[in-house]
């Protein structure tokens, strides 16, 4: 990996230096991104938010979610220059706004797959074509929850949901000469949860099931549960194919998480380990009759909290360790 990581240091290091010039000419100021080739025409682009997946080719621009709002104008800047194509389609992975903030503008700055006539014209081609926008799928979770659910406020603008939805377990497209799936984990980091699989690139984008900076967020009031979470991660690793039997050479299925650096098969591993040893703790000592405020003090994250945790933030390791314990007491 780090053969890997050393080559591809000069394009996350050359493209933002061209988005500086170009704000730079416009007094608009810009917040650098990070962007490393995957492959030939597959990106990740970091500091967006959530990370972003970025597929090019004949048919245009496949993006896996969008980033935050307040970054949107800076990702469409990377993107021209990794394409001289417009985005064409977007696949969001769930609902959380720093993974679809950007979908409005981006969508927006975009161009529809579909053609402007032929559907009976009015709402129906609008809504069909994102009038004349980039098309934004998703699994139907996530639009109801940015729709608002439930008699909620809807989070979220008509121009940042999805256009296009999915109920069944995988959703497949075939653009830019690759098989694209859309898998739906259900009750991992919330019920709304996608992975994107670019088969033939090979090249996972996993969303928030898979953060590598942090333990892993389980949105116990969206439907998330550490054993969805769990099983979640087993199907990557069933999914993302290891350097085996030739483990000195880089052929692999590159993995992009939701958040921080590009990963393979054996981060994910180490991952899930870390995750399955946790909640083994925590649920030997809910067996015992220990409660929460005894867990917490008997530190279960021990071993890992230095890597993962956190004392401040959204996302603390007391706030994991509270999520795990709800969700393994809950009332089935």
């Amino acid at each position: 990996m780090s053969r890997y990581f050393a080559r591809h240091r000069a394009a996350a290091i050359l493209i933002p230096l061209v988005i500086v010039g170009a704000a730079a000419q416009s007094n608009t100021p810009v917040r650098d991104l990070d962007v490393v080739q995957v492959r030939p025409n597959v990106w990740m682009i970091a500091g967006a938010g959530g990370n972003i997946t970025v597929q090019t080719g004949e048919q245009g621009i496949v993006l896996v979610d969008s980033g935050s709002a307040a970054v949107a104008s800076n990702v469409l800047s990377v993107l021209k220059t990794l394409s001289k194509s417009k985005v064409r389609y977007m696949i969001n992975t769930g609902a959380d706004a720093d993974h679809v903030g950007g979908n409005g503008t981006i969508a927006g700055a975009g161009f529809s797959l579909y053609p402007q006539t032929g559907f009976g014209g009015g709402g129906l081609t609008d809504a069909i074509t994102n009038s004349g926008g980039a098309a934004i799928l998703a699994h139907d979770n996530v639009n109801l929850r940015m729709s608002g659910v439930h008699g909620k406020q809807a989070l979220f603008a008509i121009s940042d949901r999805p256009t296009e939805t999915f109920t069944g377990n995988i959703k497949s497209l075939y653009l830019n000469d690759d098989g694209i799936q859309a898998i739906h984990l259900p009750n991992a980091h919330s019920d709304a949860d996608a992975i994107v699989f670019f088969r033939r690139a090979d090249v996972i984008a996993t969303g928030d099931i898979f953060d590598e900076t942090r333990f892993p967020v389980i949105d116990i009031e969206n439907g998330g549960s550490i054993q969805g979470e769990i099983a979640a991660l087993n199907r990557l690793l069933d999914l993302a194919i290891p350097p085996v039997p030739l483990v000195w050479l880089e052929g692999r299925t590159m993995i992009i998480p939701g958040h921080g650096r590009l990963t393979d098969h054996a981060d994910l591993t180490e991952y899930r380990d870390m995750v399955t040893i946790v909640r083994d703790r925590i649920e030997n000592m809910v067996g015992k009759g220990r409660t929460l405020e005894q867990i917490k003090k008997a530190d279960p994250t021990q071993g890992y909290r230095a890597r993962w945790g956190s004392d401040t933030g959204p996302w603390t390791t007391d706030k994991f360790v509270e999520a795990v314990y709800k969700s393994l007491t809950a009332k089935r």
